[in-house]
């Protein structure tokens, strides 16, 4: 229980950390390709001094290939998913791209028990019904005045967006078992920012100190360190429990919004994040379904110097 509580912290702040990336992709000044390349190249190299400080990158030539396989296809998904999403938010409104991207969690809490082959946890319904409506009720009445051929682009990309992340976090759960965090993380961003750099270099790059120091913050906190909570929590909580905590986010970038950039915090918003919230303590009060704890075999975890369990 010690450990799943720490799973579920660590998924948390990383969820409110996300939840202050619009405000510095915005603060960048960038294109929305140019932001999410700079966000994962800055990572990689941040990601890259925590696995050798801390010994990981003897790991790597210990790897399989399904191992390899699923950390390619994970910065693929980084790199299409981010790519979409920051690109939808130039097509539609904010609100309606956010609320569209977060069809992903629902999709991880649905196919949870059938790629991860754990038993269906039923109480999982009522709190991510709340983290759903609660999201829908904060962005909703936004999303409603966002019309045209920009804006129908605007929410296949974040759909597009929502698909990738679900993918993400389940083929983490199903491949990447006993695999540090750190790796995992590195691996996703650093093959991101190969797939991007093409478009980057085709684009204007950022311009002035608040422009790269908003890309820096981006790429050292928001993917570096929010990645390695997020992995980390990942090992010891159910996938489907991760997916109602990840709706913190919304609700921590409307918080965001009207303490940095003074927007109004509607009544419906309160209403909203209210019933977020409340998802979010059901799950933590949930605990373990007897027979279905996910515990890395020690076989696999022998050879990993310093898991996710010692963050």
């Amino acid at each position: 229980m010690h450990g799943r509580s720490k799973g579920l912290a660590g998924v948390s702040v990383a969820s409110i950390i996300w939840g202050s990336t619009a405000l510095f992709a915005r603060w960048s000044g960038a294109e929305p390709l140019v932001v999410v390349f700079w966000r994962v190249a800055i990572a990689s190299v941040a990601l890259l001094a925590y696995v050798f400080v801390r010994g990981e990158h003897k790991v790597l030539p210990r790897l399989g290939k399904r191992a390899l396989l699923g950390l390619v296809v994970l910065g693929l998904l980084l790199a299409i998913g981010w790519g979409a999403l920051f690109t939808a938010y130039t097509r539609t409104s904010v609100a309606t791209a956010v609320l569209l991207n977060y069809v992903g969690p629902v999709l991880v809490a649905a196919l949870t028990p059938m790629v991860t082959h754990v038993p269906s946890d039923r109480r999982i319904a009522l709190p991510l019904t709340l983290a759903l409506m609660g999201t829908a009720v904060i962005v909703g009445p936004q999303a409603l005045y966002a019309t045209g051929t920009q804006n129908l682009l605007g929410m296949l990309l974040a759909i597009v967006s929502a698909l990738t992340y679900a993918a993400s976090v389940l083929i983490t759960k199903r491949l990447l078992v006993g695999v540090s965090p750190g790796i995992v993380a590195l691996a996703q961003q650093a093959v991101a920012a190969v797939v991007l750099l093409p478009a980057a270099l085709r684009l204007p790059a950022p311009v002035g100190v608040p422009g790269w120091g908003s890309l820096v913050i981006l790429g050292v906190v928001h993917s570096g360190a929010a990645w390695l909570l997020f992995y980390s929590g990942l090992r010891m909580v159910r996938a489907d429990q991760v997916a109602v905590l990840t709706y913190i986010e919304p609700v921590a970038a409307v918080i965001f919004a009207a303490l940095l950039l003074a927007e109004p915090l509607r009544w419906y918003t309160v209403v909203g994040g209210a019933a977020v919230v409340m998802g979010g303590v059901l799950v933590a009060r949930l605990g373990v379904p007897p027979g279905s704890e996910e515990r890395v075999p020690a076989a696999v975890t022998s050879h990993v110097p310093r898991s996710g369990r010692d963050l």
